[in-house]
């Protein structure tokens, strides 16, 4: 086994067709002389519904994680952020097999599971660098939380009755106060994700850059801001503020702000790596995951 090749797989657990593509992915895998490598977490239940890798599947806490060649990923979006977060720090790519809805991230479909495998086991792929933020939070002068966020990192109010009051920054600069809902800080992948129901716009994810997007802000200034990568973003939860405040980072990480936090949000030295399969350009995985209508487009004639 230590020569072999190692694949983490990570699935949705809660879904029985996750489970069902976790046996055939590691069972193919298996066949091919490769070892399929599942999180503890998801150890027991993995186990208990495809018993039949009994043998020659590895736990990820007993491997090297620099062996890891590939992560397989097996369900939506939030299963490709919770892989990302179980190899934070380590340069592998994770491929993407959309088991969920819109399946942003994802690079194939259920229904091409094996030519996906089959191409992964070729090394048959391209890998593209994703940029990540990280995130901090003070309260004066003390870091009370530090985390980090490949969509986005948002101050929301904990409470639906009252609004929150904030100061948004630019590199280190007051820029507007009001009271809203919260406030969404993304990186360009993010930005077809909660900054884009919040109003935000549609960044290409070859653009380094920083969005901020208030939510239901109660001001004249309240536009979705888009800087450079080597600015810094922060609200400031203001004293003043009658509710509890909440920082999410990826819809997945919490922690609880008191009135006068300051969240941090700057560029990450960190990437994460998504493997490709298809080289198409952007503009059309925006069509096909939205179902845009292109309708009558005959295209460019000659030379632009």
């Amino acid at each position: 086994m230590n020569g072999s090749r190692h694949f983490l797989v990570v699935s949705h657990t809660g879904r029985q067709s996750a489970l069902e593509a976790t046996g055939e992915v590691c069972t193919q895998l298996i066949a091919a002389g490769a070892v399929p490598v599942i999180a503890s977490e998801q150890w027991d239940e993995v186990h208990e519904h495809v018993p039949e890798l009994d043998g020659g599947v590895a736990r990820f806490e007993d491997v090297d994680p620099a062996r890891i060649e590939l992560v397989i990923v097996l369900g939506g979006d939030g299963t490709i952020l919770r892989a990302a977060e179980i190899v934070r720090g380590v340069p592998v790519p994770l491929l993407g097999v959309n088991l969920g809805h819109v399946g942003f991230l994802a690079e194939s479909e259920r229904d091409d599971l094996g030519y996906t495998i089959a191409r992964a086991l070729a090394r048959d792929y391209v890998v593209e660098e994703r940029m990540t933020i990280s995130v901090r939070a003070k309260v004066g002068a003390e870091v009370v939380y530090e985390s980090w966020a490949l969509n986005e990192a948002t101050v929301e109010k904990a409470e639906r009755e009252r609004m929150l009051e904030v100061v948004i920054e630019v590199d280190r600069r007051p820029l507007s106060s009001f009271g809203c809902d919260g406030v969404v800080m993304s990186t360009p992948t993010g930005s077809t994700a909660y900054s884009f129901s919040g109003g935000g716009p549609v960044v290409w994810p070859s653009l380094e850059a920083l969005l901020l997007v208030p939510l239901s802000a109660h001001a004249l200034f309240a536009r979705p801001l888009v800087v450079g990568p080597e600015s810094s973003l922060a609200v400031e939860v203001l004293e003043r503020t009658e509710t509890s405040a909440v920082i999410w980072c990826d819809g997945r990480r919490t922690f609880d702000l008191p009135p006068g936090a300051r969240v941090i949000v700057r560029k990450s030295d960190v990437p994460v790596r998504l493997a490709r399969l298809h080289e198409a350009p952007f503009t059309d995985r925006l069509v096909n995951k939205f179902q845009l209508p292109v309708t009558g487009w005959r295209g460019p004639v000659g030379r632009d």
